[in-house]
This record gives structure tokens, C-alpha cells and sequence, in this order.
């Protein structure tokens, strides 16, 4: 809750300076002197820069952007070509996290038979982290002079990516005692004389999702009611859990098939350069600056084309 208040107060902050900057060279527009226009276009410059900032921040308002994640690069078919495109791609995620001041961890790295990576898993730490890279799920094609090829052709290959959330790793069970219903019995079975003769034992029924437990093992009823909310509170952690594994594989979605067609974005090296998005439609022919991790331009033109 302070990061997240935190993060609040900054875009608050940076709003209302923002807006007051705006407001006073509005001011000065009517009034400044011929030598002072050089100047205030140099303001108005750096005030498009953070408004386009706060165009940004506004954009990043899904429930799960703030969160950290984790991202998954698995090479297409093609052997060492698919497994070198997936090593170009980890670095470049890496030296985005460098550029940006993420954190990162590498969780898994599986090297390729000859090169490259057969697969490869980093978690990504800081604000807005899933938020910006949500978007990098999908194909990534590659089309280059293969440095595998004696012969120098050229070759198309292709990498999936996946991004997942993290998840906060504390889940709230919240009963209600609204919500319960306890129903006690004579315990069957060994245990002495009192089994069969008090109503010690305690079945509890979670009305909103019919989950039952009982409880007979102990003496006294008030400890087989204890025993059996435990239980209960397992099993509704247990659901939980599998609430948000159903939610982060819909997040995480599948992909089938890892080839032409399919791509979200093309990295063409040769016969020229070109970066294009085929979402927001971004180009860009400095290709050797996005693989060494400029991605910000184009995750910020898929995010205002999602918008859009």
C-alpha cells in the first residue's frame, strides 16, 4: 500500500506542476518580448515531453500494470537459428531492464544444442513492469543473412514471448460466519466413552461455495470446530489459488503456432533495416538500437493504439 501510495502522490505531484507550468507560458504568450521566444519554445518542448509522460501514466491504469512479472522467450521451429533469435531477444529484454531501472533475475536459461537458448525466463522488479511489457506476448520475427549459413542466404526465424504478472503471494480468506453452516453430531468410532453420547463432532458447510468439512478426531466440540476451520480455510486458499492460476494462464495466454503469419512484430536486417510493430504500426529503421534495448518508443505506441 506505500508503493502504491507513493506512486500515486508522484503522478499527483507531477500532474499539478505539470499543469501550472502549462498555465504560466500560456501567460507569458501574450506578453513576452521577441528575444524571450527562444526560450519559451524550450519549455514548451520539455512540457510536450511530460505531457506525453502523463498520457503514458493514464495508460498504465490496468488492475495488474503496477505489478512486477515474469517473461518467457521459447524459440519457433529451426533449430540454431530459432535458439540464436531467442538469445538476441533475452538481451535485449535485459538491456531494456538496464536502461530502465528494472531489476531482473534470469529464473531459467536453457542453453541450445549448438547456440542460442532453448528457453530462457527472467522476473522483471519495479513499477509498472507487467504494465509496459504486457504487450511484448506474442511472435517476434526475425529475418537476417544467417551467420550459420556457409552459404550467406537469408533466413526468417521466429520466437514466441509470454508475460505473466506477480501476483501478491498473500491471499486474503475472508468467512463469514454469515456464510457458514455448522451442524453438530454423536462422533462414530472408537474414542471412549463420551464419543457416542455428546455432540462433539462438526460438520461446517461454506454456503457460497458448498465446500464441507468435518471434523470427529477430538474430545470436545470446540476443538473439532477450531480443527475443522482450518480446514476450511485451506480449501478456500487452495480455490483461491486456483482462481488466480486460471486467471494468470488467461492473462498468460497460449501460443500455437510460432511461425509467419502470426508475428506481432518483424526485426528485418537484411536486404535492409526496418522494426515495425504490426499493432500500433511504429517503424523504425535503427534496429540495432531497439536489440540493444531502446524499446520504450515502441511499447508506448502499442499502448496509445490499445487505447485508441
Amino acid at each position: 500500500m506505500n508503493q502504491e501510495l507513493t506512486a500515486l502522490k508522484k503522478e499527483r505531484d507531477f500532474f499539478i506542476q505539470t499543469k501550472k507550468s502549462l498555465e504560466e507560458d500560456i501567460e507569458l504568450i501574450d506578453i513576452i518580448e521577441e528575444h524571450e521566444l527562444e526560450n519559451l519554445k524550450k519549455e514548451i518542448d520539455v512540457l510536450e515531453q511530460e505531457i506525453k509522460n502523463l498520457e503514458i501514466n493514464c495508460l498504465l491504469s490496468k488492475e495488474f500494470d503496477q505489478l512486477n512479472c515474469y517473461l518467457e522467450i521459447h524459440p519457433g521451429a529451426g533449430g540454431t537459428e530459432s535458439c540464436d533469435w531467442a538469445s538476441m531477444l533475452a538481451r535485449m529484454y535485459t538491456r531494456f531492464c538496464e536502461s530502465n531501472h528494472y531489476n531482473y533475475e534470469i529464473i531459467e536459461s536453457q542453453k541450445g544444442e549448438e547456440a542460442g537458448l532453448k528457453s530462457f525466463t527472467m522476473y522483471i522488479k519495479g513499477l509498472y513492469a507487467y504494465g509496459y511489457l504486457k504487450n511484448e506476448k506474442g511472435i517476434h520475427r526475425l529475418v537476417r543473412i544467417s551467420p550459420f549459413d556457409s552459404n550467406k542466404r537469408r533466413h526468417t526465424s521466429f520466437a514466441s514471448v509470454l508475460v505473466t504478472p506477480e501476483y501478491k503471494h498473500t491471499i486474503s480468506v475472508d468467512i463469514k460466519e454469515s456464510d457458514l453452516k455448522i451442524d453438530v453430531y454423536h462422533s462414530s468410532g472408537a474414542g471412549g466413552q463420551s464419543v457416542n453420547t455428546s455432540n462433539s463432532a462438526v460438520r461446517i458447510t461454506h454456503l457460497p461455495t458448498k465446500i464441507v468439512v468435518t471434523c470427529q478426531n477430538e474430545r470436545s466440540q470446540m476443538q473439532n470446530k477450531e480443527q475443522a476451520m482450518k480446514m476450511l480455510r485451506n480449501k478456500l486458499y487452495e480455490l483461491e489459488l486456483q482462481k488466480q492460476e486460471q486467471q494468470q494462464n488467461n492473462l498468460k495466454g497460449t501460443i500455437q503456432n510460432i511461425e509467419f503469419g502470426n508475428q506481432i512484430r518483424s526485426y528485418v536486417l537484411e536486404p535492409y533495416k526496418l522494426i515495425k510493430d504490426h499493432r500500433s504500426g511504429y517503424e523504425t529503421s535503427d534496429v540495432l538500437k531497439v536489440l540493444d534495448g531502446d524499446l520504450l518508443p515502441i511499447l508506448e505506441s502499442v499502448l496509445k493504439n490499445k487505447k485508441e
